[in-house]
């Protein structure tokens, strides 16, 4: 999955909604997404495999996890039209992301879905990923979205498999390999895959810096 790389072509869709929302500080927008955060990680952290199917907490979370996406989508080009493009605000704005991964995705490693083992090697790539792409624009590269797993695929992945979770225990005859939920198979990937990906973006630095020569 490589959907940072199809920012452009959704870039129009956005500027059209980010004009509703034109009136709101870029900086509010971004605080209002890392409380979505928030709250999605509270849902994802009090959802069970016992209470799910009765108190619906993952679709809670999977709610929470979309306002998250979509303010954090919609505050930079709310910014470009409204000339409040700054140093600051991107700082701000990314600050505020690399907290709302952990709110989310620490929601779940520490639920009843995930051995928290698990849940820190998913964070440790999450995190490394997002370093190694502002690093690189830190050091004179590129903002570096290349790579296997970006935010935005973190993302749908968070609001699908959750959803999915939730219909499997429908069908308690369904079991997964090795005994894993299906969050903690995505977790899993997670680890592996942002690993891979923050590689693959600190490989991309280097060819820059060799460029340079």
């Amino acid at each position: 999955m490589v959907l940072d790389g199809q920012r452009k072509n959704v870039d129009p869709l956005l500027v059209v909604i980010a004009r509703k929302f034109s009136r709101i500080s870029p900086n509010t927008l971004s605080a209002l997404s890392a409380v979505f955060a928030f709250l999605a990680g509270l849902f994802f952290y009090f959802s069970s495999p016992e209470e799910e199917l009765l108190n619906y907490y993952l679709y809670g979370g999977v709610l929470f996890v979309f306002l998250n996406g979509f303010f954090d989508a919609i505050d930079g080009k709310v910014a470009k039209l409204t000339n409040k493009t700054s140093k600051q605000g991107d700082y701000i704005d990314h600050a505020l992301d690399r907290y709302a991964d952990v709110f989310i995705v620490g929601g779940l490693a520490l639920s009843a879905w995930c051995d928290a083992r698990i849940g820190l090697l998913a964070i440790v790539g999450m995190l490394l990923t997002s370093y190694m792409g502002t690093q690189a624009q830190a050091v004179g590269y590129k903002r570096e979205y290349a790579g296997l797993l970006g935010r935005a695929d973190r993302l749908v992945l968070l609001m699908v498999l959750p959803l999915i979770q939730h219909i499997l225990l429908m069908y308690p005859s369904v079991q997964l390999p090795f005994g894993f939920s299906l969050l903690e198979w995505m977790l899993i990937y997670f680890a592996i895959v942002g690993n891979i990906t923050a590689i693959q973006r600190f490989i991309s630095t280097l060819q820059y810096f060799k460029k340079k020569r």
